[in-house]
């Protein structure tokens, strides 16, 4: 990515709505210019997606909570990452699920209606058999969402150089 790339990154994730050729009169490029860096930048997988992005809780879903699962690791008896990730993606309210190291095997991210409501979808992922263990954090307030964007449009480091050392 150079900073052209950055730059049309920037205008439609603070823009989402604005066309290729507005884009292009903003950056003072042309238009074929623009495209070009976006079907690049799509198809090098850079560019994920182009839906709306959608508040949980303005859908009536304002409790976010972390769940932090054990699971069974044989997969004879019907554990694995593979079967309980299936199982997790079929229940609406794990908008993620992440196979993570420490104490736990997957963390999930989950929304509810309410804390009594949490129990249903904590419910709903403990009726997998090969969960064997959960812990829940409740999330109060989110100081920083999820962004990608800063990442993207941040400076390049030099290699072996950390931030602030030139």
């Amino acid at each position: 990515m150079d900073d052209l790339d950055r730059k049309v990154l920037d205008v439609f994730a603070r823009h989402p709505r604005v066309g290729v050729l507005e884009a292009s009169r903003r950056l003072g490029v042309a238009r074929g210019t623009v495209q070009a860096r976006l079907d690049r930048m799509t198809a090098d997988g850079v560019i994920t997606g182009w839906g709306p992005e959608l508040s949980p809780a303005a859908l009536g879903h304002p409790v976010t909570a972390f769940l932090t699962l054990e699971i069974r690791q044989e997969t004879s008896s019907g554990g694995g990452h593979d079967t309980v990730g299936a199982h997790l993606a079929a229940i609406p309210e794990v908008l993620e699920a992440h196979t993570i190291t420490g104490a736990g095997d997957l963390m999930a991210r989950v929304v509810a209606r309410s804390n009594a409501d949490l129990q249903r979808v904590i419910d709903a992922v403990l009726a997998d058999p090969a969960i064997v263990r959960s812990s829940t954090v409740i999330a109060l307030a989110t100081p920083v969402p999820h962004r990608v964007l800063p990442l993207a449009t941040a400076p390049l480091e030099q290699p072996g150089a950390g931030p602030g050392v030139s």
